[in-house]
């Protein structure tokens, strides 16, 4: 078997718009292809042995066993190693169900597709999984152990932690859409200009001030001291003289601590007697060059935790110990109680594995233990100085049980420090009397406190902390997204995003737009590219000024990646035609349209879905939809657009030279076509089409017809408006027109342009893109060939896998296959080609560039129009 690509797929795909995030895996079989399992000798046996958990794995038999069935009866190892990266995924603490396999139009290559929960495990898992079926069919043995505790480490070195993690996850069930903004814990909830930041448990509403003070704990505690708020007796010291200082004032028993430390490192506590307070010093000043020396409260360790001001949750904190038994030693005793089921590795379940480290082998030593005790039967041991949970430490829920003046003490705290998400640490007998009177006291107050021991502790009623931060960050009436509208199809994307967002500029929002050109905010251009991809659409929707957001979305991204957000307001089909057949596994226009469908599956329920009824792939999406639909027609008569206003529904047509809605029975006529400047006069059918899906896309957002009017009167077709599309310069003695058509659809557009052009020599420039099919690039040459009276084949750019000669043996192929003896020569590069069409002109003459390089070939007829303007022009 041979893995030839893994894609990870972050968005709505072709797989699945609801699971956005999937491995596929192109996997070659290659002699496998002819041994399903059943053919393999022990194979079953070994992997029932070597992973007996995938006996839950139902498949199509839907019952429990039903895959290992599958297997007996034999099936090919895709499918197996589809179930087997699942399973491994689960053992390493990720549930994940969701796969499929299927095979590709290449006998022997599958797609093997699965869920994932972190995307560095899933790709492992892809991996190991082909690895564990090797092992398996050689019958070598096979350390799964060894790969389910790497995907643990991967998982806790990319995961979200849990706080931030509960916080995306209450995101997700109020619908609000996030985007992880590093490696770490930063994240976006929203789009554009509706977006909050926050990073753990700290936000973009979070004082950097009150960090600075929670972070300080001397200036905490002096500030809480002058408003009666009750705290342990003690004083700040920056050197070993200090510390007699701090036993004379202070006195026994004392707790030492880093004046900026946090998560409970450096700290000792219960410290009673003058060698082990220096010993408690010295460790505190590797963390912080000042220490904290106070009286060591006796009591409970208690966190309190206040959001906007409101106390949310209460927790009690234990410190990792054990019981003894009066049998086990404490290192016996540790590690049966890591066998607890609550345990797990980092982060993964409601406790942590209890790690021996330096911390455990001072508390020991202070009691006269080691290891090797065996502590008296009942005997509870401590094991870590701090209650951390992600030291081992255990955490009960007691937040119906906090007195009612201990609310309010801790409500004003958080107003003192002036944090919005804030921690409280208490030592105290109780929660349920007042601090004042059972002698509490307030020790820590933290700056982006930890959620886990409120939101999965070890007892009582987990509290849902991430929803008042939502609550917070988005009280009601505030909207978390931007409308999206997304523009996906064969021919016309870029002009119609393009007419859409001019649209609804002039309608006061400010929009942000991807097209194959460059990234746009307004009319700035951003980033310079084809930028019609998921990383593209991010850009806009991560843009704090956008307020709209207008996406050309290509079959390219959605095939790589899926797409860039997860659901869209309007989705746009422009049409369906032969182009990119042959790549990607999509051969077919069935198969083209089954990728520009996942546009249409991701908008809202009550959202649009705009299609060209003319396109009978366009109709059958429509059928299919789970949304509302809309249909744009070049004709009245179209049985599509007659049947489905008859309905009631809603079109846009082009009839009596008008650019007309349709609802229903009624037509509003919205410009004629004459007075776009985009349809050249009315002479260009795709540029007319492309303004129907425009007009329709905004009349559907409910945009005024007045206003729409006014935008399509105002689109003026140039290279800086629309570059690539129909951009024509003027000469003296003749005309040049570069365009970005580049299929056969688009070059029987030029053609059907053409023949609205008055000219005595139409020359053409034409080159061919290796990524396309033989048939498809001879077509090229034939049409070419029924519009040119001149052709001049280049060919320097865009080769993708095949010679230059190649391509351009194929156009000529496609020239010559026309009966009128045709005119052609070749002139590889294109700054050549052009200089040498323009020598050719005779007076009156129309040029065509039909570039894949844009930028350059535009740039070029401007320098050669000024040199015009300058009287320097020669060719």
């Amino acid at each position: 078997m041979k893995i030839e690509n893994i894609q990870v797929l972050r968005g709505p795909n072709i797989w699945s718009v609801s699971r956005k995030k999937l491995i596929q895996m192109r996997l070659n079989l290659e002699d496998l292809e002819q041994r399903p399992t059943n053919t393999i000798n022990g194979f079953y046996e070994r992997l029932e042995k070597l992973i007996p958990s995938l006996y839950t794995h139902r498949c199509s038999p839907g019952v429990p066993g039903g895959f290992f069935q599958r297997v007996v009866d034999g099936t090919w190892m895709g499918h197996v190693i589809e179930h087997i990266a699942l399973e491994i995924q689960s053992l390493a603490g990720m549930d994940t169900g969701f796969g499929r396999t299927r095979e590709t139009k290449t006998k022997g290559v599958y797609n093997v597709v699965f869920t994932y929960l972190e995307e560095k495990v899933g790709i492992y898992a892809a991996e190991s999984s082909v690895r564990i079926a090797e092992a398996l069919i050689e019958g070598n043995d096979y350390d799964l152990e060894y790969d389910i505790q790497q995907m643990r480490e991967i998982r806790e070195n990319t995961r979200l932690g849990p706080s931030t993690g509960s916080i995306v996850e209450e995101a997700i069930a109020r619908d609000i859409p996030w985007i992880r903004l590093n490696n770490q814990s930063l994240v976006q909830l929203g789009y554009g200009k509706n977006q909050v930041r926050f990073r753990a448990t700290m936000t973009e509403k979070t004082s950097s001030i009150a960090v600075d003070i929670a972070s300080n704990k001397d200036e905490t505690k002096r500030l809480l001291q002058e408003q009666a708020i009750p705290v342990a007796k003690g004083i700040t010291i920056s050197s070993l003289e200090g510390v007699d200082e701090a036993i004379k004032r202070v006195g026994f028993p004392l707790v030492f601590k880093p004046l900026d430390g946090n998560h409970g490192r450096g700290i000792s506590i219960n410290i009673r007697t003058h060698e082990d307070a220096v010993a408690a010093y010295e460790h505190a000043a590797k963390i912080s060059r000042r220490v904290i020396v106070e009286r060591f409260v006796t009591g409970y360790d208690f966190r309190v935790l206040v959001i906007d001001n409101k106390m949310v949750a209460a927790a009690l904190r234990d410190p990792a110990h054990v019981k003894g038994d009066g049998v086990l030693t404490i290192k016996e005793l540790i590690d049966k109680e890591n066998e607890d089921p609550r345990r797990g590795y980092g982060h993964e379940k409601v406790l942590t594995l209890i790690t021996i480290d330096r911390d455990t082998l001072d508390l020991l030593e202070k009691k006269g233990y080691t290891l090797d005790t065996i502590p008296a039967k009942g005997e509870k041991v401590f094991v870590k100085s701090t209650a951390n949970l992600s030291t081992g430490g255990t955490s009960v829920d007691v937040t119906d049980h906090v007195h009612p003046q201990n609310v309010f003490i801790c409500e004003r705290i958080s107003k003192i420090i002036g944090l919005d998400i804030c921690g409280i640490d208490i030592m105290a007998e109780n929660l349920t009397e007042p601090l004042t009177e059972n002698g509490g006291v307030v020790l820590e107050v933290n700056a982006a406190p930890g959620f886990r021991m409120h939101i999965a502790p070890s007892e009582g009623l987990p509290r849902n902390v991430a929803g008042h931060v939502i609550d917070m960050l988005y009280p009601p009436g505030k909207s978390a997204r931007i409308p999206i509208i997304a523009i996906t199809g064969t021919n016309g994307k870029t002009t119609t995003t393009r007419l859409i967002a001019h649209i609804v500029k002039n309608n006061g929002h400010r929009v942000g737009f991807t097209t194959s050109d460059g990234i746009y905010v307004q009319n700035t251009m951003m980033l310079k590219g084809d930028t019609t991809g998921p990383v593209s659409s991010e850009f806009i929707l991560k843009d704090p000024t956008v307020d709209f957001a207008v996406l050309e979305t290509a079959r390219g991204g959605i095939l790589r990646a899926g797409l860039g957000f997860g659901f869209c307001d309007i989705g746009v089909v422009t049409n369906i035609q032969e182009d990119h057949l042959g790549l990607a596994d999509i051969h077919t226009l069935d198969d083209l349209a089954r990728v520009k469908s996942v546009v249409v599956d991701s908008i809202k329920k009550d959202g649009w879905a705009v299609l060209n009824a003319d396109n009978e792939y366009c109709v059958r999406i429509g059928k299919n939809a789970h949304c509302k639909v809309a249909y744009f027609s070049m004709s009245e008569n179209n049985p599509i657009i007659k049947s489905h206003c008859r309905k009631g529904g809603i079109a846009c047509i082009y009839e009596n030279g008008f650019i007309t809605i349709l609802k229903g029975d009624w037509k509003i006529r919205v410009q004629r076509t004459t007075l776009i400047p985009i349809t050249f006069g009315g002479t260009v059918p795709f540029m007319i089409e492309n303004v129907l899906a425009a007009t329709l896309a905004t009349f559907l957002y409910d945009f005024k017809t007045e206003d729409i009017k006014i935008s399509l009167e105002t689109f003026i077709p140039s290279a800086a408006q629309t570059p690539g599309r129909m951009n024509i310069f003027n000469f003296r003695d003749f005309r040049f027109m570069i365009d970005f058509a580049h299929n056969p659809a688009g070059y029987n557009g030029i053609k059907e342009f053409l023949k609205h052009i008055d000219s005595p020599q139409k020359i053409g420039i034409i080159a061919g893109t290796g990524d396309r099919r033989d048939e498809d690039i001879r077509e090229l040459g034939k049409i070419s060939a029924e519009m040119f009276d001149y052709i001049i084949l280049r060919q320097e750019k865009h080769l993708r896998g095949r010679t230059a000669e190649n391509i351009l043996t194929l156009l000529i192929e496609g020239i010559e296959s026309v009966e009128l003896e045709k005119k052609f020569e070749i002139i590889p590069n294109e700054v050549d080609a052009i200089k040498h069409s323009m020598s050719l002109a005779k007076p009156g003459s129309f040029i065509v560039a039909l570039s894949d390089v844009i930028d350059n070939a535009i740039e070029t007829v401007q320098n050669y129009q000024e040199q015009e303007r300058n009287g320097l022009f020669n060719v």
